[in-house]
């Protein structure tokens, strides 16, 4: 997810709600994401972590303040799975991290700044599709540590791993076998290759309770991640880049852009930032009030409801 550097509070709000948190259902698990949407409506999709779920009902939630027709399918799956729901018309619109998006249409992308990799973006996405305008508010992956084996092993950042990863459980959901910016990215660019890899949820409550029990001894979880502080957590600086940068975007069908939809979409963009995103994952992951409720309640704070 680069947008892949916020290691305030932490969090993304995967943890502790996972799956489940969500004010929408498990999308194209039983309608396989087939059916394209309906001409006049916009169905906002979101990937299958709670932070997604959240910024898509705020999707949401701003476009029908302006009238527009929305249905929801959210908790749809990784990338790899939502980038095909959007293709071929099931979706309209999810929310994006810029440098992640990047990566999946442009495996060699070179971009370094938020304006760079959004003009690259732009001539990379498939032509049915566009992105409007992107936040200031970034979440990109991480590499996390408990406080004690950071302290065991003098941790502070990737690079600190190599001498014992050879000896180190790694957990990650399971594209991160395959993806750049997991298990290969990791061998690339810091030389580590773990003992094993552990196949986990997407920064949930399965990774953080692995962590915390041992059953792995680093593991992926999102930057603005609330679990972190909550647990004493050690997120592990980057220096070699192997996360990318990871500022939220809505990628939409271009046939479904208006006046009123850029506007409203926009004008989340406009509000939305790293510290709002954490305070408001907060909510959701840790005190675990309702995503629809936690969207709408800064939507109407925000004069956007």
């Amino acid at each position: 997810m680069n947008r892949n550097r916020l290691a305030v509070v932490a969090a993304v709000a995967l943890s502790a709600l996972a799956l489940t948190a969500c004010g929408g259902s498990d999308a194209l698990s039983t309608d396989s994401g087939s059916s394209p949407a309906a001409a006049d409506t916009i169905t906002v999709g979101s990937a299958n972590f709670p932070e997604n779920i959240l910024l898509a009902e705020i999707y949401a939630g701003a476009l029908e303040a302006k009238g527009v027709k929305v249905s929801k399918k959210l908790n749809i799956g990784s990338r790899e799975v939502y980038l095909k729901a959007l293709q071929d018309g099931s979706i309209d619109l999810l929310p994006e991290y810029n440098g992640y998006l990047l990566q999946y249409y442009d495996k060699n992308a070179g971009a370094s700044t938020p304006e760079q990799i959004l003009a690259d973006l732009k001539t990379k996405l498939p032509a049915t599709l566009t992105v409007l305008d992107q936040s200031t508010a970034e979440d990109t992956d991480g590499l996390v540590v408990t406080k004690a084996t950071a302290d065991k092993y003098k941790l502070k950042s990737i690079a600190d791993l190599a001498p014992y990863a050879k000896n180190l459980t790694l957990g990650g959901p399971a594209e991160w076998k395959t993806r750049a910016t997991g298990v290969p990215g990791l061998k690339a660019k810091y030389g580590l290759t773990f003992k094993k890899f552990v196949t986990l949820d997407a920064g949930g409550p399965v990774t953080v309770k692995a962590l915390k029990n041992g059953r792995v001894d680093a593991t992926n979880l999102f930057t603005t991640d609330p679990s972190i502080t909550q647990n004493g957590f050690v997120l592990l600086s980057d220096p070699n880049h192997v996360f990318l940068n990871a500022n939220v975007v809505p990628v939409i069908t271009k046939s479904k852009v208006t006046p009123t939809v850029s506007t409203a979409l926009n004008a989340v963009s406009a509000k939305l930032t790293t510290e709002t995103l954490t305070e408001l994952m907060q909510k959701v992951a840790i005190d675990k009030q309702d995503t629809a409720t936690v969207a709408k309640e800064w939507l109407t704070t925000n004069g956007l409801a």
